[in-house]
């Protein structure tokens, strides 16, 4: 580490390029720092996202007119834009903090999930054994990176997301009590995975709730039963298929009918027309 006014410490630098941006979540610069008897910070603001982890010793955060005390074990981020200002406390260790900058439009919503905000941008006992080795890995890797490359960028991407997964607790559902906003995630789950053959129970497991609450809940949102809603999907595919020169028994197939009738029965229920009739029509 290099000797500074207030502390030892490494900074690391990234610069991003466009498959990081793509990606909507880089880092900036990292860093690890131990601090010294007269260390301090701010007051200062940051454009980007900047959280540091508490591996020993304590300090004390100020920002908009709070102050919080946290030790080691703990974390914080600076927000965008925001005035903080903070300093070492005295305790058995020294101050020593790891640091990675974020940026990025996924950056702010993912730290939300784990339960930091401008309002509350701090987190106490959240640095267990795999957090803070998942950040050491991120840090460390960043250091290796002499140039930008793709396969660098993509692995970046994946030590900052498995960091996230660390960080944000699993919790039974990650919904929140509007309706809308759980129904508006099961009807995105379901236009991907209708030709897959999923069932409504499924549906229901990926809501986190019931299934007899979950029709009862989607029912009165959408105006038709998540069964119904399954087929309407699947139909409509096929009508859009049935514009192409796939064959009938490839749309079938396609769309997760186990064999041609029981998709040519299905449609002529659905549309009171038989698919070749359709696709007759079309022509």
């Amino acid at each position: 580490m290099q000797e500074y006014d207030y502390e030892f410490a490494d900074f690391i630098y990234y610069t991003p390029g466009n498959l990081d941006r793509e990606g909507r979540l880089w880092p900036v610069r990292a860093g690890r720092s131990q601090a010294k008897p007269n260390y301090k910070v701010g007051p200062k603001r940051i454009e980007c996202y900047s959280l540091h982890l508490i591996q020993d010793g304590m300090l004390r955060l100020e920002y908009g007119g709070r102050q919080t005390d946290l030790r080691k074990g703990d974390l914080f981020c600076l927000f965008p834009g925001r005035t903080y200002h903070y300093r070492m406390l005295p305790a058995d260790k020294p101050l020593r903090m790891v640091w990675l900058a974020l940026d990025g439009e996924r950056a702010k919503p993912l730290l939300e999930l784990a339960g930091l905000s401008p309002d509350k941008p701090y987190g106490r006992n959240l640095v267990n054994a795999g957090v803070e080795a998942s950040a050491v890995r991120t840090i460390r890797r960043l250091e290796e990176i002499e140039r930008w490359s793709p396969p660098a960028a993509l692995e970046l991407q994946s030590l900052v997301c498995g960091l996230f997964a660390e960080l944000i607790p699993d919790t039974a559902s990650p919904y929140s009590s509007d309706n809308a906003g759980w129904i508006d995630e099961c009807l995105e789950y379901m236009e991907l995975h209708a030709t897959e053959g999923i069932s409504v129970q499924q549906v229901a497991a990926f809501a986190g709730v019931h299934r007899s609450y979950f029709t009862q809940v989607f029912t009165g949102q959408i105006g038709m039963s998540p069964m119904k809603y399954i087929q309407k999907i699947r139909m409509e595919k096929a009508r859009r298929l049935l514009e192409t020169n796939a064959t009938i028994t490839e749309i079938a197939l396609s769309l997760g009918y186990p064999n041609l009738y029981t998709f040519t029965r299905a449609f002529k229920m659905y549309f009171q027309m038989s698919p070749q009739a359709v696709r007759a029509k079309g022509s």
